[in-house]
């Protein structure tokens, strides 16, 4: 059975557009995959250690092949129990909105608690970056308020937020990368229109991942 990762960014619930079209997908995958897992991740009411000076120092000691004294070691065993759900899943969704060019900071948070040396990536001099998730895709729902490809920039923002995502996952071993775009929301001239059309690829998208 395929264990699938739900991380929701926006702390709007049923209103933001980003979160409604990642339900809407999952409507729809679920119709065909009804044994499906959803793990529902909401970065706002996760309980987020600080990455702070423990954090840090047991990191390097990782990277470096040092031991990890007590202080560290309690550091890096919370990290890892959250890079593990992480890591366990198969497929991933992720729901979130663009703020000022980029990705809400509690998701930035969370990524950068769980993208770790030894869990999602290993570093080779000669190589560079090695991405330890293998076999995984993603599919990044995204909405921007006043950000579109067709709008004048830079008044209206640059699209940090998409790159962001996907370059991480990549790093992390993520090749397999599907998105759908709401942009912009607030500015479209028909915003129930593009939100309808949002949806409907968002259902296209279920179903030709229920197929796989």
């Amino acid at each position: 059975m395929s264990k699938l990762l739900y991380i929701e960014a926006s702390p709007r619930g049923t209103l933001s557009g980003s979160t409604l079209l990642a339900n809407t997908y999952l409507d729809e995958l679920r119709k065909t995959n009804p044994g499906i897992e959803v793990d529902t991740l909401r970065v706002w009411e996760e309980d987020l250690p600080e990455f702070d000076t423990n954090t840090v120092a047991a990191k390097m000691s990782v990277m470096t092949g040092q031991a990890l004294d007590a202080t560290q070691r309690a550091a890096w065993d919370k990290v890892t129990e959250i890079a593990n759900r992480f890591i366990s899943a198969d497929r991933y969704v992720i729901a979130s909105p663009m703020w000022n060019n980029g990705i809400p900071y509690r998701l930035k948070h969370y990524i950068d608690i769980v993208h770790q040396p030894g869990l999602t990536w290993t570093l080779q001099p000669a190589k560079g970056f090695i991405g330890l998730l293998k076999n995984k895709h993603a599919s990044l729902f995204l909405t921007a308020g006043v950000y579109g490809p067709t709008m004048p920039s830079p008044a209206f923002g640059v699209d940090h937020q998409g790159a962001y995502l996907k370059g991480w996952l990549n790093q992390a071993g993520v090749d397999a990368i599907d998105e759908v775009l709401l942009q912009p929301s607030l500015l479209t001239p028909d915003a129930l229109a593009a939100l309808t059309q949002a949806k409907e690829r968002a259902v296209e998208l279920a179903v030709r991942h229920g197929a796989l």
